[in-house]
């Protein structure tokens, strides 16, 4: 009897046990998921990343409640929404764009940052190194080929013998390529001409100093002028001074061409790597960032036909 009694308390118990197994299979596929995504700023090249992200998201079947917040471009706001999320306690936090994933992970060390569009990870101080984070964060980097970039210019401004690169000081990830594509200018037989800004309202008189001085100028991916790129396009028609910038968005804004990083692709691989994460199969402790191989030339035919360039043969298919 008492065998009997012990069996059944057995078969209880694991009914019990499956059905709580069921619950939290349920939860997670009904939204029980958390997922914060904090970005700087809105424009083509960052809501690409987050739209790659999130379809990778549901290529995969994660049913998760997403909770966006976009900082507008400002810094303390940032701090805010990261704040949020810790709050909220979220599973993870997809961050786009530099400021962003310094903003998380100064915030937490616990919950796990996956970043996009992000140059460099190391230079912005929240991983040990590219190879292995060692913390919290992770994620894909949009790294730009700066070499190909700058010998692309060579081919629509032959004469070229005096680089302007402008760029954002308050941006690490721009001051890190800025710094790559001096030397590789200087190593080119360049001389180079550089402008800084810290804000969108210095871009149009940095441009135009600097436009009076060089044959071309050259812009990384840089999320303050990415956001004013219309200006940045009148001053290059207006001097006549060609602007090669570091992603398609910006080449569509107001500048020639470039060989751009694919954004949505870039958030694609973001998500998957969150996916891992989510699913207990990967920690960004140990999780390498990764980088894009996805780069694609691009022109921007009005400006070059504004400019009187001529588009040399092999980029004439890759004419928008």
């Amino acid at each position: 009897m008492k065998r009997i009694c012990r069996l059944l308390t057995l078969l209880l118990a694991a009914v019990l046990s499956l059905g709580t197994l069921s619950a939290c299979a349920n939860n997670a596929g009904s939204g029980g998921i958390q997922i914060g995504i904090i970005q700087l700023v809105e424009h083509p090249a960052l809501d690409s990343a987050r739209e790659g992200f999130l379809a990778a998201l549901e290529n995969a079947g994660i049913e998760a409640t997403i909770d966006f917040q976009n900082a507008q471009g400002d810094i303390t706001t940032l701090a805010t929404i990261a704040q949020r999320f810790v709050s909220n306690d979220v599973d993870l936090v997809l961050a786009i764009a530099t400021p962003s994933v310094q903003a998380m992970a100064a915030a937490t060390d616990s919950i796990p940052i996956v970043g996009s569009a992000i140059t460099s990870y190391e230079r912005a101080g929240v991983v040990m190194s590219n190879a292995a984070p060692g913390g919290n964060v992770t994620g894909a980097s949009d790294m730009n080929p700066i070499e190909e970039q700058i010998r692309m210019i060579f081919e629509f401004v032959p004469h070229l013998s005096t680089l302007g690169i402008v760029y954002s000081t308050n941006e690490a990830n721009s001051v890190y390529q800025a710094e790559i594509a001096r030397d590789i200018a200087e190593s080119l037989g360049l001389r180079v001409v550089e402008g800084t800004v810290t804000t969108t309202g210095d871009v149009q008189q940095n441009t135009l100093s600097v436009a009076g001085r060089v044959d071309a100028i050259f812009i990384p991916t840089d999320n303050t002028h990415a956001d004013s790129m219309s200006v940045v396009g009148q001053v290059s028609i207006e001097t006549r001074v060609p602007v090669f910038p570091g992603e398609r968005y910006m080449v569509m804004g107001g500048g020639v061409a470039t060989l751009s990083v694919n954004y949505f692709e870039l958030g694609y691989q973001s998500g998957t790597m969150a996916i891992q994460i989510l699913r207990g199969e990967g920690d960004p402790a140990t999780m390498p960032v990764q980088f894009s191989h996805y780069l694609t030339p691009i022109v921007n035919g009005f400006m070059a036909d504004e400019l009187g360039l001529v588009v040399p043969a092999h980029l004439v298919d890759y004419i928008e």
